[in-house]
């Protein structure tokens, strides 16, 4: 995530939990058909039942698991900048294979992007979770991807939601990136996963980006996007999903802030709150208004998507070990992740299945 447009709470110490969340063992076993009432609206209780069974196959399991292929072995970063000794392919292009392979086995069918990057320059006169600095002319250029994949929606495709989340670790220190921003990258996995079997009305497309590489690909994702006139109706960022202080770890706390900058990302922030309460996922949910926009979902606000937020788990960020070497898979609080995701992806498909 962009720390420049968060403050960060420096603290000591993490508890871990790994707790799985109720699931079903396929997504395929989440029947997504809604009925039409008289009159040709659609049967809010069964929408209600479709939401319910499809957030109850989100599995913190496989979660992790991402996690910690991503974040320790066998990739320990994701970085262009870092090819490991016996390897073809840096860490950041073996973490892409990785993804596409996931999506792919899914049943999507993965699109990468390429856009022209620089590796970050580190500068130790900084705090720590701010060393990174501007790369010269003559630093190397690398090929970084966007991955893309989507289902396409039955009734009008042209509307579309965007699920995003960034994949790369910083690329100027030695930090696996598991808090920022494996985790978010692992939930938009998982959430790809379980809508696989189900058929949306609008499109809903799942975008994994480069933020600690600069420039953002987000960036070109947004401006391509409004290139081409894409209907974006809805972005949701998932960056740092679950991270929080010491102290809220060690009380046990399931947090969610959910950022907006514009008033159109406003509803999306509320909507997250229903759906959190609606469906008793159990996050303690907030939302805030962010001064100017940022992070992944900042991009496409500047593109001129303004229906954007991002979920994290804290605000201001509370992770001690934000651009550091101790940000581990061993310190994600997995089970918050999960919720988080369960909560997105209903809030995802509420919109698919409104007005």
């Amino acid at each position: 995530m962009n720390c420049t447009t968060l403050n960060i709470l420096l603290v000591c110490g993490l508890s871990i939990c790994l707790n799985s969340v109720p699931r079903f063992d396929s997504p395929a076993a989440a029947d997504n058909t809604v009925a039409t009432a008289p009159g040709g609206g659609k049967d809010a209780n069964n929408v209600d039942a479709t939401i319910r069974r499809l957030i109850s196959a989100v599995d913190a399991e496989r979660i992790s698991k991402h996690v910690f292929y991503l974040a320790k072995d066998p990739l320990p970063y994701r970085k262009l900048n870092l090819t490991l000794p016996g390897h073809a392919k840096n860490t950041l292009d073996e973490a892409d294979d990785y993804l596409a392979g996931r999506l792919e086995a899914s049943g999507y069918r993965v699109e990468r992007e390429g856009v022209q990057v620089q590796a970050f320059r580190r500068d130790t006169s900084k705090p720590k979770h701010a060393q990174y600095s501007a790369p010269k002319p003559e630093d190397s250029w690398y090929t970084a991807y966007n991955l893309y994949a989507e289902k396409k929606g039955r009734s009008h495709p042209d509307k579309i939601i965007l699920v995003v989340a960034h994949k790369d670790s910083p690329s100027w220190i030695d930090s696996p990136g598991a808090n920022d921003n494996a985790i978010g990258t692992a939930g938009v996995l998982e959430m790809a996963r379980v809508l696989a079997e189900y058929t949306p009305e609008g499109t809903i497309r799942f975008l994994l980006c480069n933020e600690e590489h600069t420039p953002w690909t987000s960036k070109t994702a947004a401006q391509k996007a409004k290139a081409r006139g894409d209907n974006i109706v809805a972005v949701f960022n998932l960056d740092g999903i679950g991270v929080k202080s010491a102290e809220q770890m060690a009380a046990g706390m399931k947090t969610n802030v959910t950022a907006y900058t514009k008033p159109e990302g406003k509803r999306l922030a509320e909507l997250m709150g229903e759906v959190n309460a609606r469906y008793s996922i159990g996050l303690e949910q907030r939302t805030t208004e962010r001064p100017q926009p940022g992070d992944d979902d900042g991009s496409f606000v500047l593109a001129g998507y303004p229906a954007a937020v991002i979920n994290i788990g804290s605000w201001p960020y509370g992770d001690p070990n934000y651009h550091a070497e101790g940000d581990i898979p061993e310190r994600c609080d997995v089970k918050n992740a999960a919720m988080t995701v369960q909560a997105t992806m209903a809030a995802v498909v509420t919109l698919d299945r409104g007005p």
